[in-house]
């Protein structure tokens, strides 16, 4: 172990998403010495989201014995920029939709001017799972995180696609229908975030429910009130409709992935994010959609993969991977 590494023995990664913000103290073998969290979407403003992320920090720092002994920050965001450091035009942050915020810079100076890098969210996702997760080993894979929205981090050759800007691998605002597509955050219709996010699964449920007669235990709750995890349950204990509204999200994901193979041919589609919680309900279907329309050339090679790294670990992992390379 370096001098340096002696002296500064830890890195901040912060899991930015769409719902939460979850900020790990990680060290070189990664192991999270320390976590907290705060609600992204409770503050209006960014300078008020760094503030208060600063104060949750401020005392995971101190447990680890101050700010010396931490290296750098690594950040994965939605909409991430890692050649710039900012978030551009996310459509999912409440102060983050209607331009470009500098993030890492805010950080930085917020914490003493230590080193600041960000990456999208999906990306950081990626380098957690090739690092410390089931991509352990691959070269070629995609990850899909499946949560508020659906990003995507794609590795090939073992390095993460960035392309000329930083925003390479936007596959959640893929178009999946053209035609009368649902309205998404990014301004179009019909991405694919709309359909296989945990909010594109309430959203399906409240259609379902609206255009059928089928009974199920929805139809006792407030529409607006429905989300993924209600759709869940309901689908645990046999719902049709719950049941229905699965095998429709399944098939438009898996049609989406059989799409995706054919630019980047991966060894592997790894899933993470809270929706993979509702297992064989989303996998089987998304299989079969797969199988049915991969081109031949890449039939029955790629593996199907969920997460196995715990809640936002591998989010943070990666983001804090992000941090030791500065």
């Amino acid at each position: 172990m370096s001098v340096l590494e002696e002296l500064k023995p830890y890195v901040i990664g912060l899991d930015l998403g769409g719902t939460n913000s979850v900020f790990g103290i990680v060290d070189s073998r990664g192991e999270i010495k320390a976590t907290t969290a705060i609600k992204t979407q409770a503050y209006t403003n960014v300078a008020d989201y760094v503030n208060a992320s600063l104060e949750a920090l401020n005392i995971i720092i101190e447990q680890v014995g101050g700010i010396g002994t931490i290296k750098a920050m690594g950040i994965g965001a939605p909409n991430g920029n890692y050649y710039n450091g900012t978030i551009e035009f996310a459509p999912n942050l409440i102060w983050g939709h209607d331009g470009v915020v500098p993030l890492a810079d805010m950080f930085s100076k917020g914490l003493g001017g230590i080193p600041v890098a960000l990456t999208n969210d999906a990306n950081a996702a990626a380098i957690g799972e090739m690092t410390y997760g089931v991509a352990r080993g691959l070269k070629n894979f995609i990850v899909i995180t499946l949560g508020t929205g659906v990003g995507s981090g794609i590795v090939v050759n073992g390095q993460v696609i960035y392309g000329s800007d930083g925003f390479a691998g936007e596959l959640g605002h893929v178009i999946v229908k053209r035609e009368g597509g649902r309205s998404c955050g990014c301004g179009r219709h019909g991405c694919l975030e709309t359909y296989c996010s945990a909010t594109g699964v309430a959203r399906s449920a409240r259609e379902f429910l609206e255009k059928t007669t089928t009974p199920s235990v929805l139809r006792d709750l407030k529409p607006e009130n429905i989300t993924s995890l209600d759709v869940s349950l309901a689908a645990e204990k046999g719902d049709q409709l719950a049941l229905d509204v699965y095998a429709f999200t399944g098939k438009m994901l898996g049609e989406a992935c059989a799409d995706f193979a054919a630019f980047s041919s991966p060894e592997a589609f790894i899933f993470f994010g809270g929706l993979t919680k509702a297992g064989d309900l989303l996998m089987k279907p998304l299989k079969k959609a797969y199988d049915e329309n991969v081109l031949k050339i890449f039939k029955d090679k790629a593996k199907f993969l969920i997460s196995g790294l715990e809640g936002s670990s591998a989010a943070v992992l990666g983001a804090s991977a992000v941090g030791w390379d500065l």
